[in-house]
Formats: C-alpha cells, sequence, structure tokens
C-alpha cells in the first residue's frame, strides 16, 4: 500500500512523550501519523492535508480541544474527533457531544483500546461518506434504502460490539466476570432465560455458577428486566447433553426452532451453547434459552455470544495475572516483615496484633470498608522500614545514644520509601511514614500537628504503643497493664487524639481490645522504658 492510500491520523496533545509514543505505535501499524501540540497548530494541518481522524487533548495553550473539534467540524463534518483527557467531567462531556465528538478516552489511554477505536470511527466514517454520497443519487432510491438499512445494521452491530469489550474492560475481579456474561446474554440478545455452567474433569456432570431471567411479560414493557433464576434450578438431562456435545466438538450451538428432536422440553423455542475456552481448553458454557412464541435465536445472536465469551476469557486470564501479580506483591513485602521479626524474637507477630487493634478501634470510628483494608496493609507492614536499621541499633539492649536514636528514627521513611517504589499504596505509604508523628507536633519525621497528621496514622500510632508497651522488648520486660492505660490516658492530647484515646479506652472496657494476660516480672522495679519506647 503506498502512502497515499494508507489512513492519516493526526494526534494534538501538548505533552512530547505521548505523541511520539502513539507516532511509533500507529506507523508500526500501518498508518500516517501527523501530531499537533496544540489546537492551532493542528488545525493548520487540517487545512494542509487530508486527515481521516483525530486524536486531541482537551486541555492545551492557544486552542484548546474543544475548540479544535469545532472548527473541524466546521471544516470538514465528516473528520471523527476522538476527545482524550486525564480530568473528565459532566461539563467537558457535554461540551463534547455539543461540538459533534465521537467518542471520549480517558487518560491513561491503552494503545490497543485507542487502535480499536480508530478502525471503529474509520469505518463508520467511510459509511458516513458512502450515505452522504448516496443521498445525492436521488434516481438511485432503491439502492440508498438498502445501503442505509445496511448502515444501520452495521451500526448497530457496532454498538454491541463495543458494548461488549466495554463490560468486560471494567471489571476488577473474575467472580464478576460469570455474572457479566449471563446479564449482558439477555440485554443483547432476545434470551429469556442464560445460566453459565462449568466445566472440568473432577465433576460429574456441568455446574450453574451463575444464572439470570427475564420475568414473563417484562421485556416488552422495560427491555432490560433482570431478577435471579431460583437457586434450586432443576436439573435437565436434555440441556445438560448438548453442553456436553458442545464441550466436546469446541464449538457454539446454535437450535433456531425447536422441534423436539433433541430432547429438548417443549416450552424452550430456541436454544444456544457456546463454549468459553481459557488456553485453548474449555473451562465452561454459556446457554440461553427463549421461551416466548415471539422470538428465535439466529446466526447474530450466536456471533455476538461467541465474541463475548472470547473477551470474558482474555478478562479472566488479564485479572488472573494480575491478581496473581498483585499476591507476589504482598508476598515479597510480607517476607520483609518475617526477615525483620526474626531478627528480634521479642517483636514476633507484632505487625499482626498492631494491625488487629488499629481495624478494631477503624471499626469502631466508622471507617469505611476502603480505609479498614487500608489500615490492614499498612499496619502489617508499619515496621517494614526496620530492615533498614542495623542490629546493633535494632537489637541494642540498652539505652540508645541521640545519634542511634536517629538512625533508627529513619524506619518510617524507610518503610514509606520500600513501600512508594511499588506505585499502587499511596494512602498505605502516608500512614507508615507518619505512624510516629505526635498530636502536639514534636513526632517525626515531619512534625505533622493534629489533624495534619492523616487520622488511620493516629489510629496506627496508638495501636503500636500499646503493643509496643505490653511486649517484651531488647531495653525492658513488658509492662503492666494498669500502667500502660494509664500511660495512654496521661498522653491523650500530647502523644496522641484525644478522640481516638477514648475509643480505644472504650473498646478495652469491652474486652474488644484483648490486653496481655500476664504482668511485668519484676513490677514496680522493673527498669523504666528507653525514651523510643513511645514512639519506635
Amino acid at each position: 500500500m503506498n502512502d497515499s492510500e494508507r489512513e492519516k491520523i493526526l494526534f494534538v496533545d501538548d505533552e512530547e512523550s505521548i505523541l511520539e509514543i502513539a507516532r511509533e505505535f500507529f506507523q508500526h501499524k500501518g498508518y500516517q501519523v501527523h501530531t499537533a501540540r496544540n489546537g492551532r497548530e493542528a488545525l493548520a494541518l487540517v487545512h494542509a492535508e487530508p486527515i481521516d481522524c483525530c486524536f486531541t487533548d482537551i486541555n492545551m495553550p492557544e486552542m484548546d480541544g474543544l475548540e479544535l473539534a469545532e472548527h473541524i467540524r466546521t471544516f470538514d463534518n465528516t473528520i471523527p474527533v476522538i476527545v482524550m483527557t486525564g480530568y473528565p467531567s459532566m461539563d467537558n462531556t457535554i461540551r463534547t457531544l455539543k461540538n459533534g465528538v465521537v467518542d471520549f478516552l480517558i487518560k491513561p489511554v491503552n494503545l490497543n483500546q485507542m487502535e480499536l477505536c480508530v478502525q471503529r470511527v474509520l469505518r463508520e466514517r467511510q459509511l458516513f461518506i458512502e450515505n452522504i454520497l448516496l443521498k445525492k443519487e436521488v434516481a438511485h432510491k432503491e439502492r440508498l434504502e438498502k445501503l442505509n438499512r445496511e448502515l444501520l445494521y452495521k451500526v448497530k452491530e457496532l454498538h454491541v460490539l463495543n458494548k461488549i469489550m466495554r463490560n468486560f474492560n471494567t471489571i476488577s475481579q473474575s467472580a464478576d466476570v460469570f455474572k457479566r456474561v449471563i446479564d449482558l446474554t439477555l440485554e443483547i440478545t432476545p434470551a429469556d432465560d442464560s445460566r453459565f455452567y462449568v466445566i472440568n474433569e473432577a465433576l460429574k456432570k456441568p455446574v450453574v455458577v451463575a444464572c439470570a431471567a427475564i420475568p414473563d411479560g417484562a421485556r416488552s414493557q422495560t427491555g432490560n428486566s433482570l431478577r435471579p433464576v431460583p437457586p434450586a434450578i432443576p436439573e435437565d438431562a436434555a440441556i445438560e447433553a448438548l453442553i456436553l456435545e458442545s464441550v466436546t466438538d469446541e464449538v457454539p450451538l446454535l437450535i433456531s426452532e425447536n422441534r423436539g428432536a433433541r430432547g429438548l422440553a417443549e416450552d424452550i423455542r430456541s436454544f444456544m451453547a457456546v463454549p468459553l475456552k481459557i488456553r485453548e481448553k474449555v473451562f465452561g458454557v454459556l446457554t440461553a434459552v427463549v421461551r416466548s412464541a415471539e422470538s428465535r435465536f439466529n446466526e447474530k445472536d450466536l456471533y455476538y455470544l461467541s465474541f463475548m465469551t472470547q473477551n470474558a476469557a482474555y478478562a479472566i486470564e488479564n485479572l488472573a495475572l494480575y491478581e496473581n501479580i498483585y499476591e507476589n506483591l504482598f508476598s515479597t513485602l510480607f517476607a520483609f516483615v518475617k526477615a525483620i521479626e526474626a531478627r528480634d524474637q521479642y517483636t514476633q507477630q507484632h505487625s499482626n496484633r498492631v494491625t488487629g487493634i488499629a481495624i478494631a478501634i477503624g471499626k469502631q470510628l466508622g471507617c469505611t470498608t476502603e480505609e479498614i483494608g487500608i489500615l490492614n496493609l499498612a499496619g502489617q507492614l508499619h515496621d517494614i522500614g526496620k530492615i533498614g536499621i542495623p542490629d546493633d541499633i535494632l537489637l541494642k539492649p540498652g539505652r540508645l545514644t541521640p545519634e542511634e536514636f536517629e538512625i533508627i528514627k529513619g524506619h518510617s521513611t524507610i518503610g514509606a520509601s520500600i513501600v512508594g517504589q511499588l506505585g499502587l499504596w499511596d494512602r498505605e505509604q502516608r500512614i507508615i511514614r507518619s505512624h510516629h508523628e505526635r498530636y502536639d507536633g514534636t513526632g517525626y519525621p515531619d512534625g505533622l500537628i493534629g489533624e495534619q497528621i492523616p487520622l488511620l496514622a493516629r489510629i496506627l500510632s496508638i495501636a503500636d504503643v500499646y503493643d509496643a508497651m505490653a511486649s517484651d522488648r531488647t531495653y525492658r520486660t513488658r509492662m503492666a497493664e494498669s500502667r500502660i492505660l494509664r500511660i495512654i490516658q496521661e498522653s491523650a492530647g500530647s502523644q496522641f487524639d484525644p478522640a481516638i484515646v477514648s475509643v480505644f479506652m472504650q473498646l478495652y472496657r469491652e474486652g474488644k481490645i484483648a490486653g496481655h494476660d500476664w504482668e511485668s516480672p519484676q513490677g514496680a522495679n522493673s527498669r523504666p522504658p528507653s525514651p523510643i519506647s513511645l514512639s519506635a
């Protein structure tokens, strides 16, 4: 294909790195690529070069993306414009629609997603141009009507395929894939009933893991009113046989008109079974049933379900890979914590106990599920920075010198740096960094005061100090519970947030924070804690 036949794409963005990545990717895919750093440069290119498609950022100097889109629409309304932005808002979305923008992508944009978008809008543009030309051919009215019907059919097909892709791009948990599959089946086909069966050699027969149905008459009223199929799903030997047949052949099965030859019940008018394969092996089968007299499945319905199961399989594989990577990161970080605890027998299980106390306080304070999850991770990893503290300081049996204390204080910033390197847990990183800040502003590393300290860090602080005083340490034996509680109460407003102290004491009195079942063997004669016992 020579240059004159290659589609020309224009990318407009004031970030040079984005332009370079887009240029390299789409040139490799065989497109001609033009770039501009603002709307004014882009508009000059549109007037000078035949452009087939334009991607533009919104916020740019001299002329923004929405003003550019309006100029392009005025100059040539067949050029599709796709807006990319890292700061989506309802106002911007409405403005893009008013300016004739055909799609709206949220940064960071996946390059493969951009390519699919290009392919779609170029096809739609070609259809649009053909439609404009055909409208001028009044003498060919019949051909015009036929092509318009085909256009509508193809647009509808593209809409369905895009809907399928969008649905599976937004799933964050593997368990949600199967529910999404059956709900979409009811939405994009005339099915009255949809189920997903898992197939496994260890199972004697197909097992339903997700199901949904549309009540009688609901489709004609609302189009997509769903309800769960009752859990007690009656066994249907004919359907199970058809599922196993589909698995054996590894191809979709369509019974457009049930005439009783396959043993299906008379109330089943039409039936489909589509295998879902993961790494070339059948994992499960999606079924769809029509029971009403008016509707029947056709080849297009079978194509939609086949396309959907392929996307579902990709989503499952990607989620499995992501979840595995995520678990590996957790395992690596917790291995660091275990390595620290292995160096000092006195701190065994310290992180687990601190986490349990912090979560109990967080729940009593009404923290959200997300905040409790953050407390769980930050609590487990709050001392991870001690991996960078030398043994002769970390395990020193006596008091620390001021110089040694400064070194051990660095464990909170070291820990925050370790977690921050992963780029996943920003809030957890802040809590790990701040769990030794004091309410009166005399803590470390940043000297934050009062509510400048993140709430979850204030919670973690009191849990950490309580467990430190209630455990044997290298520089002293465990304290008596009565003394610990007195110190915590006396530290309200200086070291701790008074409101959190109040919640801690309430939970302690109610037995929801289990105290250690011991008193210090030396009682009142035990050596006073070193200066770091309440902060390190």
